[in-house]
């Protein structure tokens, strides 16, 4: 039986004035990543800190505006074209949220250390690897640079085991689609690379 590892989780006492840190919640799609980063995003604003939350435009999957989860809780957010915008648009935000951190361009991670040394906490979620089992985007370089990695894991839509991957049904060799369940599932590493790559 899996048992999910232990992970801190800084709190907002944590938080010291003119201290700022990145934290990057990863793992495949149906995994909870924005789940997550939406029950972290609420907890700030429940403990009256000032939040911003932002999005990539491209995402409008569910809401033009609010970040939304597979399982329909959303917060309101900021749809942006490009990583930099988020500093045009940061005034007081004590923690900024970053949503499908992966489709934004490598500048996302400059902006994070900048908003981190400003003193603000960043959360920052998105996939880790792309359908063909990859790293995608700029997360790898996010990943290394946070302070706090949250790997979160989804169940495999085949055998039931713990699922890493994700797996694309729609016929499309585009990196970036974006999709629902219809064109993906989560699938564990055995389940992922049993079927042949010429047809994912």
């Amino acid at each position: 039986m899996f048992v999910e590892p232990l992970f801190y989780q800084p709190k907002t006492s944590d938080q010291k004035k003119g201290t700022g840190w990145i934290e990057v919640i990863c793992g495949s799609m149906f995994s909870g990543k924005t789940e997550e980063l939406i029950r972290r995003l609420n907890r700030a604003v429940l403990a009256k800190q000032q939040v911003e939350i932002f999005k990539p435009a491209i995402d409008q999957r569910y809401h033009e505006e609010n970040i939304v989860s597979h399982n329909d809780n959303f917060i309101r957010s900021t749809p942006v074209s490009v990583a930099s915008e988020i500093l045009l648009h940061v005034h007081k935000g004590e923690v900024v949220g970053i949503d499908e951190a992966q489709f934004f361009d490598d500048s996302i991670v400059e902006v994070s250390q900048k908003l981190a040394a400003q003193g603000t906490r960043v959360i920052i979620a998105g996939l880790d690897m792309d359908y063909l089992g990859k790293p995608f985007g700029p997360m790898p370089s996010l990943m290394a640079i946070a302070e706090f990695v949250t790997k979160v894991h989804a169940i495999c839509m085949k055998c039931g085991g713990v699922a890493s991957h994700s797996y694309r049904l729609a016929d499309s060799d585009s990196t970036v689609l974006l999709g629902s369940q219809s064109q993906y599932e989560a699938r564990c590493r055995r389940c992922f690379h049993e079927t042949p790559a010429t047809t994912i």
